[in-house]
């Protein structure tokens, strides 16, 4: 079983910037889709972001252009880095890990979570 460990949210001011990392467990990482997910007060889990094996990228239409996901397979690490940040980017985020292997993403490993707080 992957177990996955987000670090880096925090508190910023609009228009700033903030790196989130999530380091997992595992000898196959480099095999996994990772994914990121955020849970904002009275909203629905959100999609934000995904990186493929081979190192496509996938990103909600609300972070394109501000967001940037990236992996270190020799780290076992996966990169939120966020910029341009709005209050409305507000919510905890979620690393997720699929590790299912098949053609839809289907993720099935989470972290605990980290909050980003981006105030006015």
């Amino acid at each position: 079983q992957v177990q996955l460990v987000e670090s880096g949210g925090g508190l910023v001011q609009a228009g700033g910037s903030l790196r989130l990392s999530c380091a997992a467990s595992g000898r196959t990482f480099s095999r996994y889709r990772m994914g990121w997910f955020r849970l904002a007060p009275g909203k629905e889990r959100e999609f934000v972001a995904s990186i493929t094996w081979s190192g496509s990228t996938y990103y909600a239409d609300s972070v394109k252009g501000r967001f940037t996901i990236s992996r270190d397979n020799a780290k076992n690490t996966v990169y939120l880095q966020m910029s341009s940040l709005r209050p409305e980017d507000t919510a905890v985020y979620y690393c997720a890990a699929d590790s299912t292997g098949g053609l839809l993403p289907n993720y099935d490993c989470w972290g605990q979570g980290t909050q980003v707080t981006v105030s006015s």
